[in-house]
């Protein structure tokens, strides 16, 4: 006779939890923001969307047309990590343009400039180790320093920017790896660092031992003012500074396309870095950039960008005062694309916005962008994505929510 053997019943196991820091790094507020006021009723100030009325359509198509006509098979094909040479050529010539002497070797082409902040991070950063940021910081710096392990600091600052003298008693007491800062019409508050600032913070690097993310999304977005040099070209800077860029703001953001200036050991392992992340930026999108650079005139197509930003900017500056409780104050840009305001004592933008929503309106509430204790009486405005008509418009309701 046989005997069967009892089968106990299957079991199954839970999976493997997620990497600590993937928990414990939360979304983008701004994002979640949007998802929420993607109503087109809704005049939406959250974002930090280029106005994509103004976008060189034609010329970028064009652009792309000559590239798969002329040279297809390289255009689709792979391409090398560090990037396309015509357009790391291209970068080149405007830096070295604008004063800050540079080869096509000092380059490294990326997805966005947001991934050059990934690549640093992966590059740079052991888990535990210090980083240095604004405060108020680029939100999505402060996510990617935190995937990375970091322990994020703030370095105070008033209305030019890092102070420098709290950033040498920072960097004594905590030894950081890196200062993060947004020089000119920072994101969120619009600030522009000036130039003996960024000189100060440059002899502070090189006294310490301090490495120095320059991220200058913005820069050529300036309405007014004279432009201050990058701090990289700042003496006690040139070997510790990695400057990124980004054509996201000044040709189209869905081109991805970025790139980081740095000395060649960091680029070396950020490449790396990047190889085992994307193997490289899309070719066709490099080529079909380096093109558009080579078939017009970038600077005159600015000029139209920057005209009709400066007159969205001057609206909302105008409407502030009205839209804004008595006492409130705001930083008045020279460029870019933010207003930053701080309401009176005892506000909370946080949990004003579902009131203000329901004006059909939004902004931004100030506190994520903080590392360390949020003003929570604060917040972004993105000025450019809107006409004049609709920002009044949208002030209006603004004052509605908050002013009665």
């Amino acid at each position: 006779m046989t005997v069967s053997a009892a089968v106990p019943a299957a079991t199954t196991a839970p999976t493997p939890p997620l990497a600590a820091r993937a928990a414990s790094v939360g979304g983008s507020p701004v994002r979640d923001i949007l998802a929420v006021t993607a109503r087109p009723e809704v005049i939406n100030f959250a974002g930090g969307l280029p106005a994509p009325g103004l976008f060189d359509k034609e010329g970028i198509a064009a652009a792309f047309q000559a590239v798969l006509t002329e040279q297809p098979e390289r255009a689709l094909q792979y391409s090398t990590t560090e990037g396309e040479p015509t357009l790391r050529a291209a970068i080149a010539a405007r830096l070295s343009g604008r004063g800050l002497a540079t080869e096509v070797d000092d380059l490294l082409v990326t997805t966005g400039s947001q991934q050059a902040l990934s690549l640093l991070a992966t590059a740079l950063i052991e888990p535990g180790e210090t980083v240095l940021v604004e405060s108020p910081c680029y939100l999505a710096a402060l996510q990617a320093f935190g995937l990375a392990g970091a322990r994020v600091i703030a370095v105070p600052c008033d209305e030019a920017g890092v102070v420098p003298d709290a950033l040498d008693e920072l960097v004594a007491l905590h030894r950081p790896k890196l200062l993060y800062t947004v020089p000119t019409f920072q994101n969120p508050t619009g600030r522009t660092m000036p130039a003996d600032r960024r000189a100060a913070i440059a002899a502070v690097a090189a006294r310490r031992g301090l490495w120095i993310v320059e991220d200058d999304p913005y820069g050529e977005l300036r309405f007014e003012g004279e432009r201050a040099p990058w701090i990289a070209s700042y003496p006690g800077a040139e070997d510790r500074t990695v400057l990124l860029g980004s054509f996201s703001k000044v040709m189209a953001p869905g081109l991805r396309l970025g790139w980081m200036r740095g000395p060649a050991g960091l680029l070396r392992a950020c490449a790396i870095a990047k190889q085992a992340a994307d193997l490289h930026t899309p070719t066709v999108n490099q080529l079909a950039a380096a093109r558009y650079l080579a078939d017009n005139d970038l600077d005159a197509h600015l000029a139209r960008v920057t005209g009709a930003y400066r007159e969205r900017r001057d609206a909302m500056l105008a409407g502030l005062a009205d839209a804004l409780p008595e006492g409130s104050s705001w930083i008045r840009p020279e460029g870019g694309m933010f207003v930053w305001a701080k309401l009176p004592d005892g506000y909370d933008t946080t949990a004003l916005l579902p009131e203000v929503v329901k004006h059909l309106v939004a902004y931004v509430p100030g506190a994520p962008f903080y590392a360390g204790v949020p003003d929570v009486a604060t917040l972004r405005m993105c000025f450019v994505t809107q006409t004049p008509d609709e920002i009044a418009e949208g002030l209006r309701r603004l004052g509605g929510a908050l002013v009665g």
